[in-house]
């Protein structure tokens, strides 16, 4: 009878080590996943010196440009949903922290700098505050 008991500890032992096993491939490959998708997406968007370092689309086309505010058209912008997540991602990996929303206007903070993030319908404008 211990003989059996044995034998089950070390069959139950040897299946929950292959079922660790298999969930620490899983995460590995996650985790690679991600990090590809990160870099991707890093690289869809460039930093400007002008407005402090914060990333701007790169197939945004500026349209419109004052002494605080830069307009863009780029057709993932929407009003109803705001910026896409890759975007959210890539500001937050440059050190702007996502403050408040009001509408279509949500503010990006880094040190002392604020930038008003506004996005419409296929535009974002961008602007110092």
């Amino acid at each position: 009878m211990i003989i059996q008991l044995i034998a089950i500890v070390i069959k139950t032992y040897h299946e929950v080590s292959a079922i660790k096993k298999k969930f620490r491939w899983a995460i590995a490959i996650l985790v690679i996943i991600l990090g590809i998708i990160l870099v991707s997406s890093n690289s869809n968007y460039e930093i400007t010196e002008n407005l402090y370092g914060f990333p701007i689309p790169i197939t945004a086309e500026l349209v419109q440009e004052s002494e605080r505010v830069k307009s863009y058209n780029w057709s993932r912008a929407s009003e109803e949903n705001g910026i896409p997540l890759d975007y959210e991602i890539v500001l937050k990996l440059n050190g702007w922290k996502k403050g408040e929303r009001e509408g279509a206007n949500v503010l990006y903070t880094k040190g002392n700098h604020t930038i008003n993030l506004a996005s419409y319908h296929k535009v974002i404008d961008i602007m110092e505050r």
